[in-house]
């Protein structure tokens, strides 16, 4: 989630790589004070023990947006009147979050009912949580907001099922302004309560060279095998999932080092993107932050923040052995070599020289599974960062960078902090309005009660919904609307939440608007389309798996550990199945007739009912058993010929 790219500018110019560039201009040092209170604050919060939520919630959101109008300006030209409206800005934010901060105990008194400097202050705060998100994150979610909002007063002129009485300004004000139900809602709550942490642990583990070292450590491991750039770009992208939640940061960072590696040894540029995209898009799914979905999941579930990791570790590796196997294929497939050995890095040196900076993030995994709170496990391995990097002069951190990663860390959470408070609004327009409960009548209806059509209606409206939304604002729009559909059908909680998050993660992949997938076309000089599709054949297990688990949640650890294994094994023969078949490679080059039944066989070793997963199980056998047959056949031919 750390801004990887290093595209955030001030006054459309100035990139923040060091504590000079924050210098350079007066609104850089606004920023820069700013970011580091907020940094020190949400420090202080994790450990001491967190505010009132209507305090904790507005600190965090005045002081990211106030980053925000002075990062993101109203217009490039110098001069007073742009300098002056975003001044006016800020100080509205200030005024509006912090009469709240101050007021809130009155406000719970008086049963919320809100006086005129309310109805005004929080009207304002709307508007300003509005223009900071289209300022961050472009157009799609305001609009989407602005339209919730005009449902919300214009129901009862709407008829048919969709209207409803209408909500008056006051309501709505009130509703969004003095309440956790709109703005300060969930997404909010979770961004000021959990990600925050996350997001500054990722920037000190960026800033302490981990990042570098993940890629090193990923060469080191895969680089000399065939396709080993593919696979490298495999493995850190994983690596670098632990610490980032941008699958197009993710694509940038490590893209750069990758693609052009990917290319050298042979594979197209097409290729090279599409794996890059699918690896850092992959990120999202791997635990520990999952993209800040994991904190936002296991608040609204109401479940442990481990629960959610275990969760979605299994998908997760059948999503990187699926993709491994598949770049495996291409290479022999195109009789491919790895990096000249010349070129990879001893394992065992770079193990020596920074495997010390592995530890933060072992220290992460083992406070929270010792059940200790997201908040305490994120600042306690933020001091385990300052002290392991400390071991070695190369990675040691100067006080002077130490106060940089407090205001990088600032700047890095400026999507998701816009997200969840724009997301707030829609979730308080779909709540107050009864819009919810309305339109998961309507899909189980229009769905005929079936639960297939259901979750192709709420994969398309998530992946749409994705196109122009981050993965967590996509995930949450989707998932109070969507989510009671699945959950009126008889699905499990957390395999419809999952089933949501996956689709909105694969958004980034998924044309038109594959983000990812253009940024890997980017780096390798592809066509963004073809590199879109391409994207969508390397990943399609992450298309597949959440009906499987849907159907049959084994894959999230529902059942005993011999149902759990047994399902995972079929899984993972059906990534190799269905892999084989799209690559059309297995000991040889295969036929349109062994694809074909190699594809046949994967659906069946995918579908919940066992008899079918035994009987595409033993197609694949048989498959499987005739392709090494003809192999052993050719070789001892080629023995036996003379000369």
């Amino acid at each position: 989630m750390v801004d990887m790219i290093d595209k955030t500018a001030v006054s459309g110019s100035t990139v923040f790589t060091k504590l000079s560039d924050f210098m350079a201009s007066p609104r850089g040092i606004a920023i820069f004070l700013i970011g580091v209170l907020m940094s020190l604050f949400h420090l202080y919060t994790s450990d001491f023990g967190l505010y009132p939520a209507m305090i904790q919630r507005n600190v965090h959101l005045s002081l990211g947006m106030a980053i925000v109008f002075l990062i993101k300006p109203s217009s490039r030209k110098k001069g007073l009147w742009p300098n002056l409206f975003d001044f006016l800005l800020i100080a509205g934010t200030m005024v509006a979050c912090w009469h709240l901060i101050f007021t809130f105990r009155d406000v719970v008194m008086r049963g919320g009912d809100p006086t005129h400097a309310d109805l005004v202050l929080g009207g304002m705060l709307i508007l300003l949580v509005i223009e900071g998100t289209r300022r961050v994150l472009g157009w799609p979610l305001p609009i989407i907001a602005v339209i919730a909002i005009l449902y919300s007063l214009l129901g009862a002129y709407i008829p048919g099922t969709w209207g409803h009485r209408g909500v008056y300004w006051d309501e709505l004000i009130g509703y969004n302004y003095l309440t956790t139900e709109g703005i300060f809602t969930i997404p909010l709550g979770v961004s000021a309560n959990f990600i925050y942490i996350f997001i500054l642990f990722g920037a000190f583990l960026v800033q302490s060279g981990t990042g570098e070292f993940f890629i090193k450590l990923a060469n080191a491991i895969a680089g000399k095998y065939r396709g080993g750039p593919a696979k490298v770009a495999i493995f850190s992208s994983a690596l670098f999932g632990t610490i980032s939640g941008s699958a197009v940061a993710n694509v940038v960072s490590t893209g750069s080092f990758t693609i052009p590696l990917m290319k050298k040894i042979g594979y197209r540029s097409t290729f090279a993107g599409a794996v890059e995209a699918v690896a850092s898009t992959g990120g999202q799914f791997m635990p520990p932050v999952m993209g800040a979905g994991a904190f936002i999941m296991a608040e609204m579930l109401g479940v442990p923040y481990i629960r959610v990791c275990m969760a979605a570790i299994l998908p997760a590796v059948l999503y990187f052995f699926s993709l491994l196997y598949m770049t495996h294929m291409e290479a022999l497939r195109l009789n491919l070599k790895g990096l000249d050995p010349a070129e990879v890095p001893s394992g065992l040196a770079t193990l020596k020289k920074g495997g010390h900076l592995l530890i933060p993030a072992g220290i992460l995994l083992y406070l929270l599974i010792q059940g200790y709170s997201p908040m305490k496990a994120g600042f306690w391995s933020i001091i385990a960062i300052l002290v392991c990097s400390a071991l070695r002069t190369e990675t040691r951190m100067s006080a002077k960078k130490i106060i940089f990663t407090l205001a990088k860390g600032a700047t890095g959470a400026l999507e998701v902090i816009m997200a969840c408070a724009c997301a707030g609004i829609v979730i308080g327009a779909v709540t107050q309005t009864g819009l919810g409960l309305k339109f998961s009548s309507l899909v189980v209806e229009a769905a005929g009660g079936s639960l297939i059509l259901s979750l192709i209606f709420v994969m398309i409206a998530t992946l749409i919904l994705g196109m122009g939304l981050t993965t967590s604002a996509a995930y949450i729009l989707t998932v109070i609307l969507g989510g009671p559909v699945l959950l009126k059908l008889g699905v499990q909680a957390i395999a419809a939440h999952m089933f949501v998050f996956y689709y909105a993660c694969l958004s980034a992949i998924t044309p038109p608007v594959a983000l990812a997938a253009f940024a890997g076309a980017g780096v390798s000089g592809a066509r963004p389309f073809q590199t879109g599709f391409t994207a969508m054949k390397l990943a399609i297990i992450a298309y597949i798996v959440p009906y499987t688990f849907v159907y049959h949640p084994a894959l999230l650890w529902e059942g005993s550990l011999l149902t759990v294994g047994l399902s995972f094994a079929f899984d993972v023969g059906g990534c190799v199945a269905i892999g084989s078949g799209l690559m059309g490679y297995l000991f040889r080059t295969l036929g349109y007739p062994a694809r074909f039944a190699m594809l046949v066989a994967s659906i069946g070793m995918f579908w919940p009912n066992y008899y079918y997963r035994i009987l595409g199980s033993s197609v694949f056998v048989v498959i499987v058993g005739i392709e090494a047959f003809l192999v052993f056949i050719k070789k001892n031919r080629l023995a036996e010929s003379p000369g």
